[in-house]
């Protein structure tokens, strides 16, 4: 039998390129280091970036603050936010101003970048403690609000104009986001995720469990591009992948025990960082598709 010795060489140049794709992918999904230990206190949460890359967290060397890291890693102060109010999740509307869930405070704080001048966004003397929140691309806050004592929870919607509006009650409501298309909104309690239908106005139906862990809880999650979810597994020390059909894709293991939330940035938008409780930091690491709010905020620019 004559061999084709072209059709060899394609084959052979195809597997090599397959491998190292494989390889490629492979080498994400590895956490590292991003800020050292202790640079911020153990209420490290709320992790964003906004679009020239910077990152920023809650409780930087003290509670009540917010820290900007540079890409490189170098992180200082920001702001200070008003007597009384401690920040939780952190997100970036349309035109680049900072929202912050005030959980003692009961707010949704504003903060204008320029200027660093804060303000109330919307308060809501009946909420337990706003915690995570998520945006839409109408600039639409869902904040997550659990009460932590009585192990309840309910998840409110923040118009543009600060009207809030209650959406549903749901265990102790924690982790909050959207699917790309803005048609589920995703919100976990306990070890459980759950996915509502979202309508364009913003209401919420048809409740069901997307999965439920069999072991550890679950705190800040985000969504990539494709849908998938990548979810804080507190206690276990790993975040997981998880897709929308509610299947366990990948785990990466960190080197805290404590994640307590997500965010996608870097050049690609394809760079998780992690903040951990007990290690007082942020973890990175990369993966193989951007977030949904880094690709939002891209499209926007």
């Amino acid at each position: 039998m004559k061999i084709n010795s072209f059709a060899v060489i394609i084959a052979y140049s195809l597997t090599l390129l397959g491998c190292a794709q494989q390889n490629k992918i492979a080498e994400t999904f590895k956490a590292s280091t991003f800020t050292p230990e202790k640079s911020f206190t153990s209420g490290c949460e709320g992790p964003a970036v906004d679009k020239n890359g910077n990152i920023y967290a809650v409780n930087f060397l003290k509670e009540g603050t917010i820290g900007k890291v540079t890409p490189e890693g170098k992180p200082e102060l920001f702001v200070e936010l008003p007597k009384g109010s401690t920040g939780n999740g952190i997100r970036f509307d349309s035109r680049g101003n900072m929202y912050v869930a005030d959980y003692t405070g009961h707010n949704v704080l504003k903060v204008d970048m320029a200027t660093k001048k804060i303000t109330v966004h919307a308060h809501e003397p009946t909420m337990s403690q706003p915690n995570d929140i998520a945006i839409d691309s109408k600039d639409r806050i869902y904040a997550s609000d659990p009460n932590w004592k009585e192990k309840t929870g309910r998840f409110w919607r923040v118009d543009t104009d600060g009207k809030v509006t209650l959406l549903d009650s749901l265990g102790t409501a924690n982790g909050i986001d959207l699917s790309p298309d803005e048609k589920i909104l995703y919100v976990n309690a306990g070890r459980e995720i759950w996915a509502y239908d979202l309508s364009n106005d913003g209401e919420v139906s048809n409740k069901r469990k997307l999965i439920e862990f069999p072991d550890f809880g679950v705190d800040g999650m985000r969504c990539d591009v494709k849908g998938n979810i990548y979810i804080a597994r507190f206690g276990k020390g790993t975040v997981a992948k998880i897709t929308p059909q509610g299947t366990i894709e990948k785990e990466v293991t960190l080197t805290g025990k404590k994640p307590t939330n997500v965010a996608f940035g870097g050049k690609d938008g394809r760079t998780v960082y992690v903040t951990l409780m007990d290690m007082g930091n942020i973890e990175s690491f990369r993966v193989d598709e951007p977030g949904r709010e880094w690709q939002m905020q891209k499209d926007r620019n």
